[in-house]
């Protein structure tokens, strides 16, 4: 799978396990638990936002069951106006302001994760 770049508004969706390209910007692990078989030194980091990522419970009731997408995508943008996870959004807005952005996660189907609902918020409100 190769880096998409979501637009104009310097936000990239890649996969953690990718080799960090020159232009990803910031690079940003969104999931809550860290990727299995990968150590800090491979992902490269600049920072992990767990704060960000959806709740334990939606996490889990999704499991990544596409057919839960719509749904998925409603609850995580409510989840996403909560105090902690909208400073998080802040923050992550101010960075494809600097330098650009890559979000990060270890879903196999990026286009599906909450990533890709990051990167929406973002584009929508940047």
């Amino acid at each position: 799978m190769t880096a998409r770049h979501t637009g104009t508004s310097g936000v990239r969706l890649r996969r953690v396990y990718e080799a960090p390209e020159p232009h990803d910007g910031f690079r940003v692990l969104v999931d809550r638990l860290w990727p299995r078989g990968l150590t800090k030194q491979e992902a490269r980091l600049d920072a992990w936002m767990r704060q960000v990522a959806p709740s334990t419970a939606l996490r889990r009731w999704y499991g990544h069951e596409t057919a839960k997408w719509p749904e998925f995508r409603r609850r995580y943008q409510v989840e996403l106006a909560e105090p902690e996870r909208a400073e998080a959004l802040a923050r992550l807005r101010e960075q494809v302001r600097r330098t650009g952005l890559t979000l990060l996660t270890a879903s196999r189907d990026v286009a599906h994760s909450q990533a890709a609902v990051l990167a929406e918020q973002l584009r929508e409100e940047g």
